[in-house]
């Protein structure tokens, strides 16, 4: 079994701009003018061209203004710092700084298109960290 990520955005050659700069992804196939596949990450990411206001999952309207959704991407980096700047460069809008946690380092922000998304550096010990706090 294996999983694709799909990234609804309202205009695709800016999205496949943001997610080059910001992540070094590459393009692989477009499949039309609204349809792009990006390369880079261990699952392929696919951009699909979706109006505002459009209806989506579940009869809900599509926005592109910042949404919240239980679903986002965690994007694991050797250096946090290094990837809010790339991100920010690239159009990012950032929503909480990087801060230390337990479990590494993490800073919160949004893509351009509304889609919230974490960049994470894990420590040594990792999520392993939040089930033994004192290191025992």
């Amino acid at each position: 079994m294996t999983f694709l990520l799909n990234i609804d955005v309202p205009d695709v050659t800016a999205a496949t701009t943001f997610y080059t700069e910001a992540f070094g992804l590459t393009v692989g196939r477009r499949f039309g003018s609204g349809f792009v596949e990006l390369k880079g990450w261990p699952a392929p990411v696919y951009l699909l061209t979706k109006q505002a206001g459009t209806v989506g999952a579940g009869g809900d309207h599509r926005r592109y203004e910042r949404h919240w959704t239980p679903v986002h991407i965690d994007i694991v980096v050797d250096d946090v710092d290094a990837a809010v700047e790339r991100a920010l460069r690239a159009g990012a809008i950032l929503e909480v700084a990087a801060s230390d946690a337990p479990y590494g380092r993490i800073a919160m922000l949004a893509d351009p298109f509304g889609h919230g998304f974490c960049l994470l550096a894990f420590s040594e010990r990792g999520y392993d960290a939040l089930l033994e706090p004192d290191g025992a």
